[in-house]
């Protein structure tokens, strides 16, 4: 049987997603798809703030935002639907400096929630997480090209940062030692989590779709993108997904009204047991309330058809299956 492995855009628990979880329960969050997370076999997340209720705001550099949430309910709720790692190479991980950071990592491992992106050190924050999805064997990697203040030192907390520049040489030699120690795991799937470029584009640059088949052809299996608010499209390049931006999952946001970063997808991969793609289906969400919900019959109509127009120059094609779009992998 495959296994299905869910992957989404930003999670952003912080603000007002925080304030109205003090008086509701902690898996509100997740909206009407509790259950449908939960039945996942894996379900990875951009954790897009910190889970800590200590740290003073970061101010060394300008910063408009600041995002963090109470650790008392976060927590809970990644664990109510069975959250297996969150990537945390990005841009706010880092908010409320080093005693919530450190806090994030201790309440992550404590809940048995594999995370990869962030660290007490630059080695730290470059590990692979390994997760184990029935009888599958993730390896997980995440990295950022966002906020370099943010970026681990030697003995130095902070995130994997690294230019989105396959020519760059420290870049080439920071992915490749990451990708090696993964493989050193025997993984039968490898993920890597981007946390790249700016907000609000709608197409991915040529640096980044270079930068995501130079990974595909070191051997990374799915290319799970995020940070632009919007989701892209969708490329199979040698017969891998890359997800160029995944948009956002969960948030407070002010929403475009030409864009509508409140809607997105939860992108469900289905691998054989040797970690081989079979299926990617594609269910429109929606947020509102401060939760994650499907999404309504308009809004699902309008991602459908958007998500597809930005597929077509990668030469994907979906097919229509109740309210979601699927691709199937040539075997």
């Amino acid at each position: 049987m495959p296994h299905r492995l869910g992957l989404t855009g930003d999670v952003m628990l912080g603000r007002l997603v925080d304030e109205y979880q003090q008086r509701r329960p902690a898996s509100a969050v997740w909206g009407d798809l509790e259950d449908r997370l939960r039945d996942l076999d894996g379900l990875f997340v951009n954790l897009e703030c910190c889970l800590s209720a200590r740290g003073r705001q970061w101010r060394r550099t300008e910063r408009a935002f600041h995002f963090r949430a109470e650790p008392e309910w976060a927590v809970p709720a990644l664990e109510t639907v069975g959250v297996d790692a969150c990537a945390l190479a990005n841009n706010h991980v880092f908010d409320y400096e080093e005693e919530a950071l450190l806090d994030t990592l201790t309440h992550l491992g404590t809940a048995g929630i594999a995370h990869a992106g962030a660290g007490e050190s630059r080695e730290a924050a470059f590990e692979p997480a390994l997760v184990t999805v029935g009888d599958l064997d993730v390896a997980f990697v995440s990295l950022t090209d966002n906020s370099p203040e943010y970026a681990a030192g030697d003995d130095s907390p902070g995130t994997a940062y690294v230019e989105i520049d396959v020519d760059d040489a420290e870049t080439r030699a920071a992915v490749e030692d990451t990708l090696a120690r993964a493989r050193a795991h025997d993984p039968d799937l490898v993920i890597v989590s981007l946390h790249w470029g700016p907000n609000m584009v709608e197409e991915p640059p040529e640096a980044h779709q270079r930068f995501a088949r130079w990974l595909v052809s070191e051997g990374v299996d799915v290319v799970h993108g995020h940070s632009a608010h919007v989701f892209q499209g969708v490329e199979v390049y040698e017969g891998r997904p890359i997800l160029y931006d995944t948009g956002d999952f969960i948030d407070d946001y002010a929403v475009d009204p030409r864009l509508w970063n409140d809607r997105s997808f939860l992108f469900e991969l289905s691998v054989s047991e040797d970690g081989g793609p079979v299926e990617l289906r594609l269910l429109p969400t929606e947020i509102d309330d401060f939760a994650v919900h499907r999404a309504s019959d308009g809004a699902a109509q309008w991602s459908r058809a958007r998500i597809q127009d930005r597929s077509d120059p990668f030469g994907t094609t979906f097919e229509r299956e109740g309210d979601a779009l699927v691709y199937r992998f040539d075997r």
